[in-house]
């Protein structure tokens, strides 16, 4: 009786096995179809701007840093519209990439940039801008004033001391918004306060925080009292301010 015992408890641990091996491969198969439609958060599915952003995007935008051939093939995938320009400039000011977006609302011009640059521009203009301007004006932005994004110099202008990421044009410094029913919106004179303007820039401020490494604006210092500086430096975490 106790060998018969033993036997069934043996047969009983190996049905349990073949079970719990059959629950995980069932969950398995589920999650690699949820992952198949919903891209956003799948480490392993290449970026798509179309698509909204998820658990695996910042990884995904870190990555192209340092990756031009990548992050063009992005904008490619994504339908957006840009130009891979010839590399210019030397020593330090070198410009490896330079990548001009077609069809953005940038004024005066629509400056060269790196490419990642270019990827988190459109990104904040999906994400924050557009929206931002709906909520609350009611209107569609027109123009994005800005005041360049290449200047072969150090950081603040200085002699020496570490080079700005304006150096490879790899910032891009916005100074105001003009939206389609006419509504003139200035860092310089529409920041402080309180009132519709003062809110859409902060909006727009903070919601750049997602898709760029470094945002700062006149909260940071005097320097930046009239415009916003965006830049993808390689660093793995995020300034705000």
């Amino acid at each position: 009786m106790t060998f018969t015992i033993s036997r069934r408890i043996g047969k009983f641990v190996f049905d349990r096995r073949v079970v719990l091996l059959l629950v995980l491969a069932g969950l398995l198969v589920a999650a690699r179809s949820w992952l198949a439609t919903h891209p956003e958060h799948n480490p392993w599915a290449p970026l798509d701007l179309n698509d909204p952003r998820g658990w695996a995007t910042q990884q995904k935008l870190v990555a192209l840093r340092d990756d031009v051939a990548t992050c063009r093939a992005v904008l490619e995938r994504s339908e957006v519209g840009f130009r891979a320009l010839e590399p210019a400039g030397e020593g330090e000011c070198r410009r490896e990439d330079r990548t001009r977006l077609s069809g953005y609302p940038l004024s005066p011009d629509t400056p060269a940039t790196t490419c990642p640059v270019a990827v988190a521009m459109e990104l904040w203009k999906r994400d924050t801008l557009e929206p931002a301007a709906r909520e609350i004006f009611g209107s569609e932005v027109a123009r994005i004033e800005h005041l360049g994004a290449y200047s072969c110099r150090r950081m603040y202008g200085r002699e020496d001391g570490p080079w700005s990421e304006h150096a490879t044009a790899n910032a891009l410094d916005i100074a105001g918004f003009v939206l389609a029913d006419g509504t003139h919106i200035s860092v310089l004179s529409d920041w402080q306060g309180e009132g519709d303007k003062q809110r859409f820039l902060r909006a727009v401020r903070d919601g750049a925080c997602g898709a760029f490494s470094t945002v700062l604006s006149p909260d940071y210092n005097a320097a930046h009292a009239d415009h916003f500086h965006f830049d993808m430096d390689s660093r793995w975490t995020s300034v705000c301010r």
